[in-house]
């Protein structure tokens, strides 16, 4: 079937708000945002530095609440998830690659990667094979010993996927993923999201100021001062 015309999204969002502060610091991040994600989609949220795109991944990958609206996961409602069965669904459906690499410095390539497999409870031995096969994915399994530390920027960002990659999610969400990385660089980086979006099927959902970036998506999403201002629906042939 037609991945377009499946009758359930991924990812549903009914009227979401958001509020930070009260009184006169009170801020409104998102002032009532509705959209849906199908899978395999390619979607790029695009937008200027406090426009409310950040906060809005935020939800739809269930890292914060809404303070009003829906969000809907492969047709579960989240508001009616329990925190455990909550954190149970993201785990298992999602992958995050941020600009910031958050990796343990001290710690080696190997258990970088494995460490949500850890956190999920999966045996030592199963954890090295899974993570081992994803750096072999990414050209990174000469690296499985090396200091998270001693690597370059495009390596970390790699090293960075694989981890979100290491419980086969079925939707990527990755803020400014190139970022902090020169051109070129951002580049291989970037090939190597599209290519797990059209090879493996999975849903990449991004946040970005960059435009050209944006302009490789199968659909943009554009949102400014916590309203989406339009969407951009022209798919790639």
């Amino acid at each position: 079937m037609d991945r377009k015309t499946m009758s359930v999204p991924i990812l549903a969002a009914r009227d979401l708000t958001k509020t930070y502060g009260k009184g006169p610091d009170r801020f409104d991040a998102l002032k009532g945002v509705s959209l849906e994600v199908q899978r395999g989609e390619s979607v790029a949220i695009v937008g200027k530095s406090g426009s409310g795109k950040s906060t809005l991944m935020h939800l739809l990958a269930l890292l914060d609440t809404p303070g009003t609206g829906q969000i809907h996961v492969d047709g579960t409602e989240a508001n009616d998830l329990s925190t455990r069965r909550l954190n149970a669904l993201r785990n298992s459906l999602f992958g995050f690659v941020f600009q910031q690499f958050f990796l343990n410095p001290a710690s080696s390539v190997l258990e970088n990667v494995a460490l949500p497999l850890k956190i999920a409870g999966v045996g030592p031995r199963e954890r090295r094979r899974r993570a081992l096969e994803v750096l072999e994915q990414l050209q990174l399994a000469d690296k499985a010993k090396n200091k998270a530390a001693n690597l370059s920027g495009g390596q970390k960002q790699r090293v960075v996927i694989a981890r979100a990659l290491v419980n086969n999610p079925q939707v990527l969400f990755a803020d400014e993923p190139t970022g902090n990385l020169d051109t070129a660089t951002g580049r291989i980086v970037e090939d190597i999201l599209f290519d797990l979006n059209r090879k493996d099927g999975i849903t990449l959902i991004t946040v970005t100021h960059d435009h050209e970036l944006a302009q490789r998506f199968e659909r943009r999403i554009f949102i400014r001062d916590g309203l989406l201002i339009n969407t951009d629906e022209e798919h790639a042939a």
